[in-house]
């Protein structure tokens, strides 16, 4: 059972004069994205917004430049996913390149410490003789991890971008663009991307106070730039105009050859090119590998990979996290066919399916519950929880959200109706952690299931595919696939094209028992390469059926240095 979905064409609104130098059909496609000036597609760092507008930035530096002065010892409080490793590595990093002598990071391991900068990972951090903390990734909710480094002498400063609750931390700064009163327009900075300005920053203020010299120059931190945009797509923010700035500098560093080790590493072991790195190789290909080591083992195997000094142990540890991504790929698969298995059940009992589904087994693996969340969500378009066993007589739980309803805030006013039910939660709009008594779990669910009936729309609960409408058959070629990849990165809330047309198979097999391979006719006679991964074998091949509607993505497909056209199925209706 799942969910069926319909194909509908993005609303084209009318398309500004200042967008006339763009092919036709790219025109269409920024309008319907929200874009009405070619400032909005700047892709040059000196476009990028200025750090003078973070609210804490300038005490954050002052903190800084003291431990510089002081060659404090300053320990990095990262987090266990993609952006928390590129952060660390990111401020790790530039802070070396500036002159800090003494600076180590800390990662917390899932399966001991949980999340951020807890009280735990505060005692570690104080006892490795800490002089100043700095969190990555986290630490706008770390109230008493704080309040516990405070409390033995340590300075904090937090980086960080999750929405905070009700209370700040007691920090001695705070750099993060969702904090109340802060002006930086782009709220949608991901963790790599504040670690970076603050970088910036600190930059800025070292060269006003005369710190470089001939002999000790100013480092270029665009060096970094491979780092924050692998960590910005990695964690699923939106793609606004400054972050997609931070994502094509990045991509272009790793396609002239300059990627640090760790990421041509993790490059080599997904086989891709450097030279032709999109943002989707980010977030399918690269990002996966480093998350598996938080999700499985220990994100310093990753952290340790971006850092590699050297192409051969980035390769050695590359492998150890293509390793863990395939254990990670069949604990997910078996969970995946364990939930598939209660849903069945569930639509036997019932016409509909609720409007939250909440989901826990006993034996699931509390690492891999996101990514579960994340297929359910997909194939139910229904927000999903997904719980697995934490601490004793505790749930950790991953919730993912659909678009409309922000599932932060609606574990937040859950937390507010019911107190006591949730034990933490934190997270965006669309994706959130949090804990619960094992005992509460029908509980919860039934208050989740209660609140969540004010948001959810029939609408809402509608699967849409949305696309940029029927592609001409001129526009099937080589030359317009490169320049629909040219005119990104695309990514989340800025999504890749998706083209919506009528085509007759001239032939169709099924790969791998998983994937339909096509040949299709367009109405005009264009023959084209099409490719469906994961489709329903039990549907397709279908020999009766010779006409189609495809909403698809349009690639190239390059083989032994062939290029052609390829279009990526999402969705065929038949016709007949």
């Amino acid at each position: 059972m799942s969910i069926s979905k319909t194909i509908q064409c993005r609303p084209v609104p009318a398309i500004s004069s200042e967008l006339s130098q763009y092919h036709p059909v790219i025109q269409q496609i920024y309008a319907s994205r929200g874009i009405e000036s070619s400032l909005q597609l700047a892709r040059g760092a000196a476009q990028l917004l200025p750090f003078t507008l973070l609210k804490g930035i300038s005490a954050a530096v002052a903190l800084l430049i003291e431990a510089l002065q002081q060659q404090q010892h300053i320990v990095i409080v990262g987090d266990f996913d993609a952006d928390g490793a590129t952060s660390t590595a990111t401020l790790l990093t530039g802070l070396k390149s500036l002159g800090f002598k003494h600076v180590e990071y800390l990662v917390p391991n899932r399966f001991e410490y949980g999340y951020g900068l807890s009280v735990e990972m505060a005692e570690i951090a104080v006892a490795q003789g800490a002089q100043l903390i700095v969190t990555v990734d986290n630490g706008i909710s770390a109230i008493d991890g704080i309040a516990l480094a405070k409390k033995m002498g340590v300075k904090v400063l937090v980086t960080d971008h999750h929405l905070p609750g009700n209370e700040l931390p007691d920090a001695d700064a705070i750099v993060n663009p969702n904090q109340p009163d802060c002006d930086f327009p782009s709220k949608q900075l991901a963790g790599v991307g504040v670690a970076f300005y603050l970088l910036l920053a600190l930059r800025a203020e070292l060269r006003t106070q005369g710190y470089f010299t001939e002999t000790q120059p100013a480092p270029n931190l665009a060096d970094l730039l491979d780092l924050v945009a692998l960590g910005t797509v990695a964690d699923v923010v939106p793609l606004d105009t400054n972050n997609r700035i931070l994502v094509h500098q990045g991509l272009q560093r790793i396609r002239s050859g300059k990627a640090r080790p760790g990421i041509q590493a993790l490059i080599d072991i997904a086989n891709r090119k450097a030279e032709k790195l999109t943002a989707q190789d980010f977030g399918f290909a690269l990002a996966p590998r480093l998350n598996a080591a938080g999700r499985l083992d220990d994100m310093s195997l990753g952290i340790s990979c971006l850092l590699a000094p050297d192409l051969p142990r980035a390769r050695m540890y590359a492998a150890e996290l293509d390793s863990l991504n395939v254990e990670r790929r069949e604990i997910e698969q078996g969970m995946q066919q364990e939930a598939q298995a209660y849903l069945q059940l569930l639509s036997f009992a019932s016409d509909e399916l609720p409007d939250v589904l909440c989901l826990y087994q006993s034996d699931w693996h509390q690492g891999v519950i996101g990514i579960l969340a994340g297929r359910i969500k997909e194939q139910y378009h229904r927000p999903v929880l997904v719980f697995a066993q934490g601490d004793a007589g505790e749930l950790k739980g991953s919730a993912r959200s659909i678009p409309g309803l922000h599932i932060r805030d609606l574990l937040d006013e859950v937390s507010t109706q019911y107190p006591g039910l949730i034990k933490k939660f934190g997270g965006h709009a669309m994706a959130a952690g949090l804990t619960i008594a094992e005992e509460r779990f029908d509980t919860f669910k039934l208050a989740l299931n209660f609140v969540a009936k004010k948001y959810l729309t029939p609408e809402l609960l509608t699967a849409v595919l949305y696309t940029d409408g029927d592609l001409g058959s001129d526009c099937l070629s080589v030359p317009f696939a490169q320049l629909l990849q040219q005119a990104g990165p695309w990514g989340q809330a800025f999504p890749e094209p998706v083209f919506e047309g009528g085509f007759v198979i001239r032939q169709q097999r099924l790969l791998a028992d998983k994937h339909l391979k096509l040949m299709l006719e367009s109405s005009d006679g264009v023959l084209v390469d099409a490719i469906w991964f994961n489709a329903d074998n039990k549907a397709w091949p279908d020999a009766n059926v010779k006409k189609i509607r495809v909403a698809y993505q349009l690639d190239i497909n390059d083989y032994r240095d062939q290029q052609s056209v390829q279009l990526i199925v999402r969705l065929i209706e038949k016709i007949g």
